[in-house]
């Protein structure tokens, strides 16, 4: 249908049939729309207003006596047009932010506690991916002796990941030679990337080359790993929600979307194309007739971490009917949080990487 240019009373009634519809579950009817609100018009002014924005496409009636619920079209609109901001309190940011210090140092907690205070605060289904290095980035090295000609090499990069090898020496070396060794190789390469790193085996001594190649053997295998880690939190809660809680095949869709993987990584991906922005926000209502998997739900997204270098992504997914002004508040705080976090556990070598807020304990 052409688009139509709504008029201020129009506006003004969908909006509330929305935050009606968000609250109650339930169709909304003229005259509760008049009881319950200051809107100035009779209910047959309403009636007549809400059958116009019912032939735009904007309101449906499940039921021939009963009131009236938004169409995706109506809650796309209401997102994109009318909707309000719900910033979080301080307090809640506050809370927050405190849960996150106490897990600062600790890579492997981020993700279950992103994905329950999620939940929690949306009242939805949490979804979030462990940070990925788009290159893997040499931190330390540290060459042990153990028999003979025997050693073993510990790799740590970037992010905490850390890779363990044996190497069998031209001939042995003592510990202080080997702790040398990794010292001038640590001054060498500290933030490199795999390709940076090859570009200086020409300055190096034969031995130190050897050492090099094999961690230039490690980063390119991480690096070449893709992200296996998806976290959700909330479904059991956001079942019971009357749109999934019906027993009509909806709730086993629903389910199906959170656990297979796979689907689920290139709705993600899809959406959270880079041409959309990095830190941008992506509401996905009802599948977008090109999401079958999503056609009962809708799904708020974003990326965090740092642009080009580290990345995860995050978001919510709830019924059709959930408040997307609120969802949208806490998805792009815990952003920010995870932003800061991923800053410092990565450590950009970058100058012009700036973090976008810190996260300070709470007094």
């Amino acid at each position: 249908m052409e688009s139509v240019e709504l008029t201020n009373r129009q506006t003004t009634l969908l909006k509330l049939i929305v935050r009606e519809h968000v609250r109650t579950a339930s169709t909304v009817s003229s005259r509760v729309l008049v009881e319950n609100y200051e809107i100035g018009v009779s209910s047959a002014t309403v009636r007549n207003e809400m059958s116009k924005l019912e032939e735009l496409g904007y309101l449906t009636q499940p039921h021939l006596s009963a009131g009236r619920i938004p169409t995706e079209k109506g809650f796309r609109y209401f997102v994109e047009r009318l909707m309000e901001d719900q910033s979080l309190s301080p307090m809640e940011q506050r809370t927050i932010a405190h849960q996150f210090y106490q897990a600062r140092d600790n890579i492997k907690e981020w993700m279950p506690l992103a994905a329950s205070v999620l939940a929690h605060t949306t009242q939805g289904a949490a979804i979030i991916t462990s940070p990925h290095a788009n290159q893997a980035r040499y931190k330390h090295l540290e060459l042990i002796n153990t028999h003979g000609r025997a050693i073993l090499l510990i790799l740590v990069l970037h992010g905490g990941t850390v890779e363990q090898q044996m190497l069998a020496l031209p001939h042995p070396m003592d510990q202080i030679m080997l702790s040398e060794t990794a010292k001038h190789l640590n001054q060498l390469c500290k933030g490199f990337s795999a390709q940076e790193i090859t570009q200086q085996l020409a300055k190096v001594s034969v031995l130190e080359t050897g050492i090099l190649r094999v961690v230039i053997s490690l980063m390119e295998k991480i690096a070449s790993m893709p992200s296996n880690d998806i976290y959700h939190h909330g479904l059991p809660r956001l079942l019971q929600e009357p749109e999934f809680a019906s027993g009509k095949g909806t709730s086993a869709q629903l389910i199906r979307v959170i656990e297979e993987d796979n689907q689920l990584r290139a709705i993600i991906s899809e959406a959270l194309s880079p041409l959309n922005g990095f830190d941008s926000i992506r509401v996905i209502i009802g599948g977008e007739s090109k999401w079958d998997a999503l056609h009962t739900c809708s799904l708020v997204l974003t990326r965090y971490g740092v642009a080009n270098y580290a990345t995860g992504a995050l978001g919510i997914l709830g019924p059709i009917r959930m408040s997307y002004g609120r969802t949208i508040s806490v998805v792009r705080f815990v952003a920010s949080v995870l932003n800061e976090l991923v800053y410092d556990m990565y450590r950009p070598t970058e100058e012009d990487f700036t973090p976008t807020r810190k996260i300070n304990p709470v007094d």
